[in-house]
């Protein structure tokens, strides 16, 4: 494996793994919608959308620390987002693990019911992808409902914040089987590591910012598109809509301290580039974006 680092002025202090057993959360809005894709590789910017499955959540009391969410349900997105560049193919998270669309009835369990229509390799087959044809990989966090197909993808170059890398392949994650293992191949992919931020295609369109909080090297993505201006992928800085209008800090975040200061940060890039808010597990969001195929550019 070779490994890349960007060197940068800021250092993250690793915080304590976050409580595994919730795999939850998702996706995106969007406004504008590109004409059908070709097999052709991308002449502009272009977001996919694909859906990388759905959570019902019965009870959302762990998406806030302060109980604000106490005995809701919420239905999430959980979106996986391919970024075409003329320079490469980016995806950015890669949601559950494909292998629950072969469960008609998905998987229940006591926290929430998952389910998934569509297996990620087939919906990139239907833009002429396989996994070995994605130039760079990037995940907003380890997580199982971010990092469930990583493994499919570790001939791409792996885009990581060195602090969640670090924690990625630590002892205490290695003892965590169930969270290790979708993403265990990635440790011997060529990795190209970052702290504070990365661009990924050198021209600004797809920019990687280190958001700490809930998990040690959380990031988000920021996009410059053609026609729909900037746009915001958030990770899991905000689970909800209601998340972003009351800041609420999920109980299992590794750093309450940490997300607040994230939070500010992501509102003042925000509010800097004018950009549109996608909030990745909000079923709204992903809803409003161009339906898979078509496109936001």
């Amino acid at each position: 494996m070779k490994n890349i680092k960007i060197p940068s002025q800021t250092a993250r202090t690793l915080c304590l793994r976050f409580a595994s057993v919730l795999i939850a959360l998702t996706m995106a809005t969007g406004l504008i919608t590109g004409t059908a894709p070709t097999l052709a590789a991308a002449d502009t910017v272009k977001l996919y959308a694909l859906d990388c499955g759905t959570l019902d959540m019965f009870d959302t009391a762990g998406f806030s620390s302060n109980g604000q969410f106490d005995g809701q349900r919420a239905m999430l997105a959980n979106p996986c987002f391919l970024i075409r560049h003329p320079k490469g193919d980016l995806l950015w998270d890669t949601g559950l693990d494909q292998s629950l669309a072969d469960k008609p009835d998905g998987d229940l369990a006591p926290w929430g019911h998952t389910k998934m229509v569509a297996k990620l390799t087939d919906q990139l087959g239907q833009l002429g992808l396989t996994p070995a044809d994605i130039e760079y990989l990037s995940l907003s966090h380890y997580h199982a409902d971010h990092s469930g197909n990583a493994g499919l993808f570790s001939a791409s170059t792996f885009i990581a914040n060195a602090t969640e890398h670090a924690f990625m392949f630590s002892a205490e994650m290695r003892a965590a089987p169930e969270a290790f293992a979708p993403y265990a191949l990635l440790e011997t992919a060529r990795t190209l590591m970052f702290e504070t931020s990365h661009d990924v295609f050198g021209d600004g369109t797809a920019v990687i910012h280190s958001m700490p909080g809930h998990t040690p090297g959380h990031s988000v993505l920021l996009l410059r598109l053609e026609n729909a201006g900037a746009v915001l992928l958030t990770g899991d800085l905000y689970i909800m809509n209601a998340s972003r209008t009351l800041q609420a800090v999920p109980s299992f975040n590794s750093d309450k301290a940490a997300t607040l200061q994230s939070i500010s940060k992501f509102e003042t890039l925000a509010n800097m580039t004018k950009a549109r808010v996608i909030i990745q597990h909000e079923a709204s969001d992903f809803k409003s974006l161009p339906a898979f195929p078509a496109f936001l550019d």
